[in-house]
């Protein structure tokens, strides 16, 4: 199995990165997430992850460790293909994902292009125990008690009639700005930004 791919980018698109090791060229299929964190670099490495079919060999890239374990849970739900779990990930980031899978956040995943109630339903009763074990938050550098205050204000600013997955991301941005907010001055902060 190819780990990861460390080399020259020699091209990047929203939907794939050619990365050039020793003058090979590797096209391997990226999230959004990832492409945010390596568009403008000139040098790239990205954990990777192939998935082989009788007809097809599809080259996955991530730009962190975490992104690949969460895109690997994703693929082993039944019905959730690479390209699926590609979409959910550049949708929400792998701690976002990880939240609201053990939120148990249907809404948020169902507001997913092409996830419907099903299969929503499906990623969360599969993956809430294998999420909450490998650790993200604390890889990430949160804590639970931040993904907590996240979820009091996501619920708090939806009785408001703001969408969840809106708001999910723009909390997360301000707690990141500021690691010591509050509940109260984070719902504040996010009412000003939406």
């Amino acid at each position: 199995m190819i780990y990861h791919l460390q080399g020259k980018l020699v091209e990047v698109t929203p939907a794939f990165a050619v990365v050039d090791c020793g003058g090979v060229g590797y096209m391997v299929n990226i999230t959004l997430q990832t492409y945010t964190h390596i568009s403008g670099a000139s040098a790239v490495k990205l954990y990777t992850l192939p998935i082989y079919k009788e007809d097809s060999q599809t080259l996955f890239g991530f730009h962190s460790k975490t992104e690949r374990e969460m895109f690997s849970l994703l693929i082993s739900v039944s019905g959730v293909g690479g390209n699926t779990a590609r979409v959910i990930l550049s949708s929400l980031s792998a701690e976002e994902l990880q939240d609201c899978i053990a939120s148990e956040n249907t809404a948020l995943l169902k507001s997913v292009k092409g996830i419907g109630a099903k299969t929503a339903q499906r990623i969360i009763v599969d993956l809430k125990d294998k999420v909450s074990g490998i650790g993200l938050n604390e890889a990430s550098g949160s804590t639970t008690g931040d993904s907590n205050l996240v979820q009091e204000a996501t619920s708090a600013l939806e009785v408001l009639g703001y969408q969840s997955r809106q708001t999910h991301k723009i909390l997360y941005q301000i707690k990141k700005e500021n690691p010591s907010i509050g509940l109260e001055e984070l719902i504040k902060t996010a009412l000003k930004r939406l």
